[in-house]
Order: structure tokens, then C-alpha cells, then sequence
């Protein structure tokens, strides 16, 4: 019989390509991996994966078991999910923020959590944005806030599931004594103006720079910030302009001026597929969503 655990080991080797980066993922040691690995290839009687390098590659039965591991794993969390809801069993949640998130939405989450679920304990890790699908679908996360920007393509992840909580513009950033411009479009007008950008290989930055090709401007600067807090402080004493949500300028420092940009970033939470139903995910959701309402906080970039 197929143990649900070899293949959550099998579906993490199709997306890391080696039984190292598996065993970091999962805290696991490499030889731990890689036994149970050679366990599943007994188990079914077939080759499943082959070395190139240092690198594994699926067989095409391994890639076919692993597209039949994202259905029997989903099932799995969906049967778990209603079981805890026949118990009124409400698990503790390891719920997953970016830095600037966690200092704006995890403290009231937490108390709207203890005032509306108090047997619910929940946990909160700060992780980066890009990481967070992974932590979630590998099991080190039960929840993670992530974000999709209007005009990016963002293909669905396996093994993930998504719900949109809420929406928001993108704002720029620029000081309040700098010229204004004359073309309607900030990012054209300030050109040859310095930025603040966030780091590279992030998101964020690749949202920033596509944003100035559309603009016919190349953005390039030594700036590389992700705290939102830290960009307008930054932008309000003329260090540069930047690209921020609107949560995170509820209240900029003086010396800032924000005009509105046609792009939008769109607010999800991620389960494991066949989880979203969870008692624990729900009344996360219902935190998230009251505290977003009752405007407790100021940012959630």
C-alpha cells in the first residue's frame, strides 16, 4: 500500500530536484529521505526517479505517481479538515506573514483569534513571500498570506490552494518636493530620479521593474529595502521613489507624495489543497477579514 508520507517525499523531490534540498524543506536528514524514497521504488516495483548529476529526475511513472500524490494527498487534508469539524476540533495554526504582514496583521489576528476562538492557539512565522507556498504545501506552515499583482501571470501552484481576501492599488512614492511632472505618468516623470527598491529575485522587485518597462524606463538603483515603513522614510527625506501598496501608506511620514498607479495587488491565503474547509484555516480567515474590516491595522504589505 502507498504511504501518504513517501509520496509528500516524491511530490518535494519533483519540485527541489534533490534528495538535499528535500531533507532542508522538511527538516529531515538526507540518508532519512533518500531510505524512504528507495522504500516507495520497493513499494510499487518500478524505477521512480534517476540521477543526472547531481540532480534527480523523475521517470515518467514517477511523474505519473506524483500528479496521482497531489489527488490522494488533497483528499487526505480534506478528510482530516472534515473530521475536525464533526470533532469541533479547532488545531493549533501555524500561520505564515511577510515581515512587513506579521508587524501589521499579526498581532490583531492574534487577539481577534483569542477573543473569538480562545481553544484556537495560533502560531506566526515571518517568512519571505516567495517561500511561503513551499512551506505551506511541504507541511511547515498550515496558512500563509500570499500576493498576485494585476498583469502578472501566476500559475497555479500544485498542491496549493487559494482564497482572495482582499485587494488593493499600488501607490507611488515620491517626495513632496520633487517635480510633479507633465506626462500623467509618475513613473515616466521621475526617470532619472534614484529608487528604492526590494531586493532582486523577489516578486516585488520584478512587479517594480516590469512596471518601468511599460513606462519605457529602465529602474536601476544601489536601494534595496523591504520594509514598506523603512521605503517611505527613505522616499520622505529624497533618497528615492518607490512602488508601495496602499495599506502599507495609510499614515507616511511627512515629505511624502502619493499618486495612485494602474496595477493592483491582490491578497491570498494558501492551504494545502483539500484544507481550505479546516475549522482552524475558517476561523483564521474570519480574524483576517474582521480586523481588515474594523481597520485595527495600517498595513499589509
Amino acid at each position: 500500500m502507498l504511504n501518504p508520507h513517501q509520496l509528500r517525499l516524491l511530490r518535494e523531490l519533483s519540485r527541489r530536484g534533490t534528495i538535499a534540498a528535500v531533507a532542508k524543506a522538511l527538516a529531515y536528514s538526507p540518508s532519512a529521505v533518500s531510505q524512504q524514497l528507495s522504500l516507495l521504488e520497493r513499494t510499487t516495483g518500478t524505477a521512480l526517479f534517476a540521477r543526472e548529476g547531481r540532480r534527480i529526475t523523475l521517470t515518467p511513472t514517477g511523474a505519473r505517481l506524483v500528479s496521482h500524490a497531489e489527488v490522494i494527498l488533497a483528499h487526505l487534508e480534506a478528510a482530516e479538515a472534515e473530521l475536525s469539524a464533526h470533532r469541533g476540533e479547532e488545531a493549533p495554526l501555524r500561520a505564515g506573514f511577510s515581515p512587513s504582514a506579521a508587524r501589521a496583521l499579526a498581532a490583531p489576528v492574534f487577539a481577534a483569534l483569542r477573543s473569538s476562538h480562545p481553544g484556537l492557539t495560533l502560531w506566526v512565522r515571518e517568512i519571505d513571500p516567495a517561500d511561503a507556498g513551499h512551506a505551506v504545501r511541504s507541511g511547515g506552515l498550515d496558512v500563509a498570506l500570499v500576493h498576485t499583482y494585476e498583469g502578472f501571470a501566476h500559475p497555479p501552484e500544485p498542491g496549493l490552494a487559494t482564497e482572495h481576501l482582499f485587494s488593493e492599488p499600488m501607490l507611488f512614492a515620491a517626495p513632496k518636493g520633487s517635480a510633479s511632472g507633465t506626462t500623467g505618468d509618475p513613473v515616466r516623470d521621475h526617470a532619472a530620479t534614484p529608487w528604492v527598491l526590494p531586493a532582486d529575485d523577489t516578486l516585488c522587485h520584478a512587479v517594480v521593474t516590469r512596471l518601468g518597462e511599460s513606462s519605457g524606463v529602465r529602474i536601476e538603483s544601489w536601494h534595496r529595502v523591504d520594509d514598506y515603513d523603512t521605503t517611505l522614510r527613505l522616499v520622505a527625506v529624497g533618497a528615492g521613489v518607490a512602488v508601495v501598496p496602499a495599506s502599507a501608506a495609510a499614515a507616511p511620514p511627512p515629505g511624502v507624495r502619493l499618486t495612485p498607479l494602474p496595477l493592483a495587488r491582490h491578497s491570498h491565503l494558501a492551504t494545502r489543497a483539500g484544507a481550505t474547509a479546516h475549522p482552524s484555516a475558517r476561523a483564521f480567515v474570519g480574524a483576517l477579514r474582521e480586523v481588515r474590516e474594523t481597520g485595527e491595522t495600517g498595513e499589509a504589505g
